[in-house]
């Protein structure tokens, strides 16, 4: 009985190490959300009604060597669905080297029913914006990057919102990965990787973030496609420019300064061109990881503390992506651990397969979230659901997305802010010249410790003689 008892006890201790973890911090927390969501699809089933008489909007887009896709960008704000004369476009030159205002020109003469401005601004995308905001004019100031397309209806529906809501003063987009371009990239894994992201994007901001919204929990906005109230972005601080992430600084500013609730518009859709492979991931994600840590930094103060974890959203994010990170990694790492302890390979692995079961279920209620709130959008909507076998790869994706989030919490340690940081080709090729000089350190001891202990070769042959 006692020996019943202790397999038992033992068996509990294994399941509840090992599933209690990503059941409280990601399984749990991904089902409530979902059930959110499907009663705000509900109760937010019809668009807000189109005001009577549409108000003028600034649309700020900063330039940085765009020469290849502004000319797109500038068609997309045209194109849309809101009045062409109700909107001023600032172009803002952040210091580019290429042929950018060439395209500015030519895309000046193709819409002539659109107000468009070239501004030069000091280096630096804080810059860029600030001066924009510096020139700008209306009710509304949209924020969009040039390297992406504004669906037709997404100012409109942006507008809209926040003219059906005076409570409404920031906002972001929901930013997508172009299917097109995804579907350009040849067969095999290059065209699996694009749509590992594309399906991720959508989860994040049609899932995760529609979520957050709802509970008042929106960690950043959007630097891609956000916009303000003009006069709730005009009576903050603006831009910094000590921050790789003003993204994240300046929603930042408007939770903890303006005292201003973040929202999110999914049927306000931005697409961006697919990764441009794995170095470029790898670069991403650890510059967002270490631009959230800076902008962590500078609002902490008396808040960074444990009694808050559950009221305030920067000291939950930081539990959540930084702090529990590393109990994560233990995990993973102590498979052989565990193995050696006594435990089968069996168990351990099927313990390893519920857990992994249990996140493709939860993907698969997101999709279906996804797909509820791309119903104004029936094409983008069957295009989602024909990647539903994409699915079950996700958690594979997202495991190996958190140890690059987790390489940019260690790079950030002890180091600057920098746009600039290094690809995963270049930690390689580090990490291989640190090996190879290490090694090289050894051998060099090893031989000198062999030529003490033996004899040179000619004294031992004179020795025989």
């Amino acid at each position: 009985m006692s020996s019943l008892l202790a397999n038992i006890a033992s068996s509990f201790v294994f399941w509840a190490a090992w599933i209690v973890i990503p059941l409280i911090m990601e399984i749990v927390p991904a089902l409530g959300s979902v059930g959110l969501l499907v009663r705000r699809r509900i109760r937010d089933c019809e668009l807000p009604p189109e005001p009577a008489l549409w108000p003028d909007v600034t649309v700020i887009v900063p330039v940085y060597n765009s020469a290849d896709t502004l000319e797109a960008c500038v068609d997309s704000i045209a194109g849309g669905t809101y009045p062409a004369e109700r909107i001023n476009v600032y172009l803002v030159n952040n210091a580019s080297s290429d042929n950018s205002f060439e395209v500015f020109a030519r895309a000046q003469a193709a819409h002539p029913e659109l107000a468009m401005q070239w501004l030069d601004a000091a280096q630096g995308k804080s810059n860029a914006l600030n001066l924009a905001l510096y020139n700008s004019q209306g009710k509304y100031i949209v924020h969009v990057d040039s390297d992406g397309v504004l669906e037709p209806h997404a100012l409109a529906n942006l507008v809209r919102r926040f003219e059906a809501d005076p409570t409404v003063n920031v906002a972001t987009g929901a930013i997508m990965v172009e299917p097109s371009l995804v579907e350009a990239y040849r067969p095999g894994p290059a065209r699996l990787l694009r749509r590992l992201e594309f399906m991720e994007y959508a989860q994040a901001f049609l899932a995760g973030r529609n979520y957050a919204s709802e509970v008042d929990r929106v960690y950043t906005l959007s630097g891609a496609f956000t916009a303000f109230r003009s006069s709730a972005i005009l009576t903050s601080w603006l831009y910094n420019a000590d921050t790789i992430c003003e993204d994240t600084q300046i929603a930042f500013q408007m939770r903890y300064n303006q005292r201003q609730r973040l929202h999110v518009c999914e049927d306000a859709i931005f697409f961006v061109d697919p990764i441009e492979g794995v170095d470029k991931l790898y670069t991403q994600r650890q510059r967002w990881q270490r631009g959230s840590l800076e902008v962590a930094h500078q609002f902490g103060g008396e808040r960074l503390s444990l009694r808050h974890a559950l009221t305030d959203v920067n000291v939950g994010t930081l539990l959540y992506d930084h702090t529990f990170a590393f109990p994560r990694m233990i995990w993973y790492v102590a498979l052989v651990c565990l193995l050696a302890v006594g435990y089968s390979g069996t168990v351990v692995l099927g313990a390893m397969a519920a857990i992994y079961v249990l996140y493709v279920a939860c993907g698969f209620l997101y999709l279906l979230a996804v797909a509820s709130f791309l119903r104004g959008f029936p094409k983008l909507r069957r295009y989602a659901l024909g990647l539903w076998w994409v699915v079950p790869l996700l958690p594979a994706f997202n495991f190996v997305v958190f140890f690059i989030r987790l390489a940019g919490v260690i790079n950030s340690i002890g180091t600057g802010g920098a746009w600039k940081t290094r690809t995963l080709s270049e930690e390689r090729d580090a990490f291989a010249s640190v090996l190879h000089s290490d090694l090289s350190c050894v051998t060099g001891v090893v031989g000198r410790l062999r030529n003490l202990v033996n004899y040179p070769e000619e004294e031992t042959t004179r020795e025989q003689d």
